[in-house]
């Protein structure tokens, strides 16, 4: 009996022992999944706050380059508005395009940043492709000169057709800037081709096709096959002078996916390279484009507060208003905006997001908290060269009523005088 006793009590010793052992590996393998988590999350937080930086960046670089570059194309527009002879028309022109080149560049780094964060959704209006589409031609014909290089556009298409197309141009557009962009980029010597076909209809739709054609450095068919990987773009062999798979590709491809297409892509190494994308857009109602009229739309008298601390935009955005026959009266800042509001009447304030002492959110608020706004209700128009989501949605948040991004676009501008100068008549 006693050996059988000591037997069991050794048994269970050994089943203690096997048990204990393997609660300590369990909890070493815990333990170390515990920190592996605590490890990734650390990992994930780190990568956030990169992304984080990198937006603000991105932002904060949009706006230093937009604030002189809506002066510089302001100042053209006045100069182009004097007496000029031939020659000075056309350096003013080639300024100009420059300006917009440069434009387009800082919009496309910031709208593919849009496109690789999610945050896109198409706004499909009647356009008129041709109409829009010379004038970002007409950018990048000078940017093709400036190298050396030819550059050709045809528009295929039935110039008697009585309809419009619905798409969203801005989005065609930001392809376009991507894909000819790197073309000249990459084009040492020859020519770039465009191609926009609008020759085969289907029923109630039309069939676009877009060709980019270049004489550049071309692809490796091993290149083609990883060119549009939305994921990651991929690398090239080093010392090579390539495009490390070009400047927004994989986003153009994410574009032209969302609009119902497929970007494909056809290149022979040394030879040079095509992009072409189809896309069905639906046809409406012809709508032609106005022409530009010079006389002011404003015929009563129509009194502005512009609340801008920067006096060469100013000048700027006093050209532009009495140019459609409104009168400017400016504040430095947004104390004296609020300031001016109550002491001054006025048919509308234009109210600049980033000044001085108080921005344009809380002198926009301070504004709605008068008497008079209560008994005139005033429209409030935000003017920012920052003019991202979370601007436009912190201006509706302030009780703004219209967002304008700078530069300045004469068409929007006549828009909203319009617009508020017909409710005004109408009260």
């Amino acid at each position: 009996m006693a050996l059988i006793l000591f037997g069991f009590a050794v048994g269970q010793i050994f089943v203690l022992q096997f048990f204990f052992k393997n609660q300590l590996k369990n909890d070493v393998k815990v333990s170390d999944l515990r920190n592996r988590v605590s490890d990734l999350q650390s990992s994930l937080d780190e990568a956030n706050r990169i992304a984080d930086y990198k937006s603000i960046y991105l932002a904060n670089m949009s706006y230093e380059i937009r604030t002189p570059l809506s002066t510089v194309l302001g100042m053209l527009n006045m100069l182009k508005q004097t007496h000029l002879d031939a020659d000075q028309k056309a350096q003013i022109e080639i300024a100009e395009y420059s300006s917009k080149h440069l434009l387009q560049l800082v919009n496309m780094v910031t709208d593919n940043e849009d496109v690789d964060k999610g945050d896109i959704k198409l706004n499909l209006l009647a356009i008129d492709l041709k109409s829009e589409l010379l004038h970002l031609f007409k950018v990048f014909e000078y940017q093709a000169w400036e190298k050396g290089l030819e550059f050709e556009y045809k528009f295929l298409m039935d110039e008697t057709r009585k309809f419009s197309l619905l798409g969203d141009s801005l989005r065609i557009q930001q392809v376009l800037i991507n894909l000819i962009n790197n073309a000249i980029k990459f084009t040492n010597s020859g020519k770039i081709s465009i191609i926009v076909d609008q020759t085969v209809s289907i029923e109630d739709g039309q069939i676009v096709a877009f060709y980019i054609k270049d004489t550049g450095i071309g692809l490796r068919a091993e290149e083609i096959k990883q060119i549009f990987n939305e994921s990651k773009a991929f690398n090239i062999s080093e010392g090579r002078d390539y495009r490390e798979g070009g400047l927004g590709l994989s986003i153009s491809h994410q574009l032209v996916k969302l609009m119902g297409g497929e970007l494909k892509l056809e290149s022979k190494e040394n030879e040079g390279s095509t992009f072409y994308f189809s896309l069905q857009l639906k046809k409406t109602l012809g709508i032609k484009a106005e022409e530009e009229i010079l006389e002011p739309i404003l015929l009563e008298k129509f009194n502005v507060l512009v609340a801008e601390d920067n006096r060469m935009n100013q000048k700027v955005i006093k050209f532009l208003l009495e140019q459609q026959g409104a009168d400017c009266t400016f504040a430095k800042n947004g104390l004296e905006a609020v300031e001016l509001y109550k002491i001054l009447d006025f048919d509308m304030v234009f109210m600049d997001i980033y000044m001085p002492d108080m921005d344009g959110y809380e002198a926009t608020k301070a504004i709605k908290e008068t008497k008079k706004y209560a008994d005139c209700n005033t429209p409030i128009i935000a003017v920012s060269a920052s003019a991202f989501e979370v601007d436009i949605a912190n201006a509706k948040l302030a009780g703004i009523d219209e967002f304008l991004a700078k530069p300045l676009e004469v068409a929007k501008l006549k828009e909203l005088l319009i617009k508020y100068a017909k409710k005004d008549a109408s009260v």
